[in-house]
């Protein structure tokens, strides 16, 4: 048995804030580690004790194995713990850890390494009787394969991963996710195996100590995905719930897979599964999952106090797992905007709140949301450098339609200022007749269908509305009337006309602030309550505008919120890039540029490609033309809307 009583988390955001909680529930003592821009974040802030990593960027941070021992020595941690992502499944840091004398809160690193590469994960688990795809090498992929799913043999999340439906697309693609494997995990070994269009995730979550004793601690399901990283998930599942005889031989097969690496502490055996109830091995993530909290919900588990546990050398509580009860929704909040390509976005939060919360970081022990978040309740920055993810939404109650109200209403009454997030995706899908009824997979957000969803919560009446609000608060500060500096106060060329204000939405559509008919104004300077009629019913829309940006305004209702910007009516001269300016859609580093000054690109054509939130992103042509300027090079830093590259349109 090893005894600690202090431990160093490798980590940053919600899941920091997780182990954090958990270490300070057993009376340990929380040591964190932070990159410069996260000197103020709330995780630093909680620790007993903080060590700054110089740098911005992952690789100079938070994948440093050697900066994190050291501020494990230096601190006097006995123990580290990886979280989830950076370097919780990388076999040479656990040993790196081991070797310094400090307890390794997670699985050996020979677990570690027999897992760490699909590609032998899966012939060794094949012969301990766990259902298998076929496996390909990229050379041995035929014609009659595809469609084909392109992995990172050496990690998860997404990265690395991409649907290749014929032979042309297939270099194209494997060259793109050896790219983000390289940068995401340091190995850049890519495979293949068959692509299902209409396959479930399925997964087990299991708990295994050092005595023998190996729980498989129900099921989730992560099959609403974008970009082959999950958004919700939840536990159980439904397709399970309709195939009773299925969940036996689940657990079956992940209690196998962990008893063939003699694993010990919290992993998670992952499947793909047909509505048939047929499944086949996908991984197993040695380490906490991002959706932990959903097994945490219906069994009161503390996963994480486990993990402590186990480490310590401690025997798991029973020989048996604790049954499960009740239903749980996990809604994973993203900085990024789905209608736009799932573009991530980065910022200030100015405020998030969210109502219903019963518990934070554990629990919940009663029907409630609980809420696991990286933010602040006001003023959190969301970097470039990092994953978009901001919070955790989780809705537990007896039922599935219990949870999925539940949760639904948190996130569409959730106050979130200031950044553009997933939100009303996350209201649509919870709301959408399909999922409610269980019938879905992982191709669920696309199409037609990710086009209904991702559309804005308000309808035009409603924006109009919210308009008429936003009119009335900026009239009376006195902000409407000049919005932006060079519009000289109390100038006006309409002579004695009023001028009413317009608004403009994210998505580019305009409203003029005369859409129902302001009855009361509650304002205390920053927040104000406005009553709005129309048709003879009175609205209640909720204003925010924040002191140092008169143009941006923030309103709520009861279906939903929106940002609003003030339109200029005299637009400078400089405020528009230059005609056929491609932009940089938002912060981050240049990573390829496939164009020359003088070669000539078609509409779509990819024209340079960019890393940001840990993805990479095309800028493509808008039209056919001629590239006569390349303004950035390879691995510049570039800003949210600067100019990369000039198009001349040939038409």
């Amino acid at each position: 048995m090893t005894t600690f009583d202090s431990v160093l988390v490798a980590n940053r955001g919600e899941i920091a804030r997780r182990v954090i909680a958990a270490a300070h529930a057993r009376g340990l003592r929380a040591v964190a580690v932070y990159s410069d821009p996260d000197a103020d974040a709330p995780h630093v802030a909680e620790a007993d004790e903080a060590v700054r990593l110089p740098g911005e960027s992952p690789a100079d941070t938070y994948l440093q194995g050697e900066k994190i021992i050291a501020a494990a020595k230096a601190t006097g941690a006995q123990a580290i713990h990886p979280g989830y992502g950076f370097l919780s499944e990388n076999a040479e840091f656990a040993a790196a850890v081991q070797a310094a004398g400090i307890v390794w809160i997670g699985p050996s690193p020979e677990a570690i390494t027999a897992m760490g590469s699909k590609v032998a994960a899966k012939a060794r688990l094949a012969e301990a009787g766990v259902p298998m795809l076929t496996n390909l090498t990229p050379d041995q992929v035929s014609d009659s394969d595809f469609p084909v799913l392109v992995k990172a043999s050496a990690g998860g999340g997404g990265r690395g991963m991409r649907v290749v439906r014929t032979r042309a697309e297939l270099q194209e693609n494997l060259d793109a996710a050896e790219r983000e494997a390289k940068s995401a995990f340091g190995d850049g070994t890519v495979f293949c195996e068959r692509y299902l269009e209409r396959g479930r995730h399925i997964e087990v979550q299991v708990m295994a100590d050092s005595q023998g004793t190996v729980w498989a601690v129900g099921e989730r399901e992560c099959s609403i995905q974008r970009r082959h990283q999950k958004v919700l998930e939840e536990a159980p599942s439904p397709l399970v719930e309709r195939h009773p005889a299925m969940r036996t031989a689940l657990y079956e097969a992940a209690a196998n897979a962990a008893k063939a690496i003699g694993y010990t502490g919290a992993g998670t055996v992952e499947f793909l599964a047909t509505d048939a109830g047929e499944f086949f091995f996908l991984e197993v993530n040695t380490r906490l999952q991002v959706e932990h909290p959903v097994t945490e919900a219906t069994t009161g588990l503390d996963l994480v106090g486990l993990q402590f546990d186990v480490a310590a050398g401690l025997p798991l509580p029973s020989a048996e797992p604790p049954a499960t009860r009740g239903w749980a929704i996990e809604a994973r909040l993203y900085a990024e905007d789905p209608a736009n390509d799932w573009r991530p976005a980065a910022g200030t939060v100015h405020r998030f709140e969210v109502p219903g919360v019963v518990s934070e970081f554990s629990g919940p022990d009663r029907p409630g949301i609980r809420l696991d978040s990286a933010l602040a309740p006001a003023g959190s920055v969301v970097e470039v450098f990092y994953d978009p993810m901001l919070a955790k939404v989780i809705g537990f109650a007896p039922t599935r339609a219990q949870a999925l109200a539940i949760t639904e209403a948190a996130l569409r009454k959730a106050v979130i200022h200031g950044i553009t997030t997933n939100r009303d995706l996350l209201v649509r899908i919870l709301a959408d007749a399909d999922f409610k009824a269980g019938d879905f997979a992982t191709d669920f957000l696309t199409g037609d269908r990710l086009e209904r969803l991702a559309a804005p919560l308000l309808d035009e009446a409603e924006l109009a509305e919210a308009a008429s609000a936003a009119g009335a608060v900026l009239d009376r500060r006195g902000a409407a009337a000049s919005p932006l500096p060079h519009v000289a106060p109390g100038w006006r060329n309409l002579g004695s006309r009023t001028l009413v204000p317009e608004f403009r939405t994210a998505d580019e559509r305009e409203f003029r602030a005369d859409g129902g008919q302001v009855a009361t104004v509650d304002d205390d300077g920053v927040r104000a309550r406005v009553a709005v009629e129309r048709d003879g019913i009175r609205r209640t829309v909720a204003v925010t505008a924040y002191p140092g940006d008169r143009t941006v305004v923030e309103v709520e209702t009861a279906r939903g919120a929106a940002t609003l910007t003030l339109v200029d009516p005299l637009p400078s001269a400089d405020a528009a890039a230059a005609a056929g300016s491609l932009l940089a859609p938002m912060p981050g580093v240049i990573t390829r540029i496939g164009s020359q000054e003088g070669d000539s690109v078609t509409a779509g054509q990819p024209v340079l490609w960019m890393e940001a939130m840990k993805m990479e992103h095309a800028i493509s042509a808008p039209a056919d033309g001629v590239i006569t300027t390349i303004a950035v090079e390879v691995g510049q830093n570039i800003d949210a809307g600067a100019v990369v590259a000039v198009l001349e349109d040939t038409e």
